[in-house]
């Protein structure tokens, strides 16, 4: 094997001349390909729980950081907002809004120094819906490419930026849903596609668009509704039954790509091209799922929501109604997350309860518990993993990191900072990129 290299000096032309004659060039290619991937991979968080939309990452991150103590720079957000940061190489966008709702704003802020680089309001809402004070009327994140982010807010606006010129490329504000307490879903993208969760008080859908255009590419009304009966015994809908938060998942299926989604009273597959439902499992006694679904061996794994929460294993290898057939284990207990989504690492699944800060250790296989043990604080946040660590971040603006194992919690580091976290944490490069309810954070070693 040959290899020309245009070397500046002798050391370099030592190393070209190793690289001809030495059988190990092709491990030195190898590894220089590998750390340009892990390096391109690191430089974008380009979604919900970042580039697998799984909350991994395999940069090295700092343990310890304070207001004091390894920040590198610190951002005060205007506005309103719980939607997680995205970052494309050295552009980190993210959404707020007005406390009422009234006005919904872009954000874009320079990774290295944390300057804000665009800030334009995109939809003024005469009357916005109801949002829950928990909640707010800029939750969902944005998912970003190369020269665009799409920035949503749920049914009020949907937008695309060019993200070199700034420029507003389409808009959509018709998509019709009562978010009932307020949006939560995220859009992910697919091909040539945005794709997104409407599940509300009025409807509940699932729907892509054309990311060049905006168009409208299909729409998928959820098969499962709930009603009731009112004490006259006339049909009643009640909004929180029907309501979902989740954002939807891709994962790939004997080499197919299928789309997992939970609704408000069922989770769902649907073909993501033309969104054909493939199969549902539908549990009513569960509403307002919020977590991203997850995959790994063979299993489809749906933390079901509020009300009875439970952890569903499911077999996604059927078709229609797969309710009775299907589901492998169901954990039925206290410490299921009703919001924060959960981390498969190995061959374990690593849950954080929302109130309580209940972490426990599920084998992924089984659902057999294997540990469970308490690190305090109320959590929204998903966390996420690097270098075999897990990094979870509370409503009061404490962190907890721990080793990601099963022989027991091993606390490694508790950080606080000075407001709270409802949003989910990034990464760019070797850096934590964190929102809280008021500002944005570089952390660094």
């Amino acid at each position: 094997m040959s290899i020309q290299l245009q070397a500046k000096n002798s050391k370099e032309l030592r190393v070209a001349e190793f690289c001809r004659t030495n059988e190990t060039y092709e491990m030195f290619l190898f590894i220089v390909l590998l750390t340009c991937s892990l390096a391109t991979q690191a430089a974008h968080w380009n979604q919900f729980r970042g580039p697998d939309g799984t909350g991994h990452s395999s940069a090295k991150l700092p343990i310890k950081w304070s207001e004091t103590e390894n920040i590198k720079w610190k951002t005060k957000i205007p506005g309103r907002g719980w939607s997680s940061p995205v970052i494309w190489e050295n552009q980190i966008w993210l959404t707020t809004a007005t406390p009422e709702g009234k006005t919904l704003t872009g954000i874009c802020i320079d990774a290295t120094n944390g300057k804000i680089l665009y800030q334009k309001k995109l939809f003024d809402i005469k009357s916005p819906q109801f949002a829950h004070k928990f909640n707010s009327y800029a939750s969902p994140t944005p998912v970003i490419e190369k020269g665009r982010v799409y920035l949503s807010w749920g049914s009020p606006g949907t937008a695309c930026i060019d993200t070199k010129t700034f420029k507003t490329i389409w808009t959509r504000p018709d998509l019709k849903c009562d978010h009932f307490r307020g949006a939560g879903s995220s859009p992910i993208l697919w091909k040539n596609l945005l794709i997104n969760n409407h599940d509300g008080a009025d409807t509940q859908y699932v729907f892509a668009l054309n990311k060049l255009t905006g168009k409208t590419v299909w729409k998928s009304s959820r098969s499962v509704d709930f009603m009731d009966l009112d004490p006259n015994g006339k049909p009643k809908r009640d909004g929180d039954m029907r309501k979902g938060y989740s954002t939807p998942h891709i994962i790939q299926l004997n080499g197919n790509p299928v789309l997992i989604s939970s609704g408000a009273m069922a989770h769902y597959a649907y073909k993501p091209s033309d969104g054909r439902e493939l199969w549902k499992v539908v549990e009513r006694k569960q509403h307002s799922a919020s977590t991203r679904p997850i995959f790994g061996h063979g299993l489809c794994f749906f933390p079901t929501g509020f009300g009875k929460g439970q952890l569903l294993a499911i077999d996604p290898l059927g078709e229609n109604d797969i309710t009775q057939t299907n589901i492998k284990w169901r954990l039925n207990r206290s410490g299921v997350p009703e919001k924060p989504s959960l981390l498969l690492i190995k061959n374990h699944l690593y849950l954080i309860d929302d109130q309580g800060g209940l972490v426990t250790c599920v084998e992924a296989m089984s659902g057999k518990e294997v540990w469970s043990e308490r690190i305090g604080g109320n959590y929204s946040a998903s966390p996420i993993t690097a270098q075999g660590n897990i990094y979870a971040f509370n409503e009061s603006g404490k962190s907890t990191v721990f080793a990601a194992s099963p022989d027991g919690l091993k606390k490694l580091a508790e950080n606080n900072l000075d407001s709270g976290f409802m949003a989910s944490p990034a990464v760019h490069q070797n850096a934590l990129i964190l929102r809280t309810k008021t500002h944005i954070y570089r952390v660094e070693n």
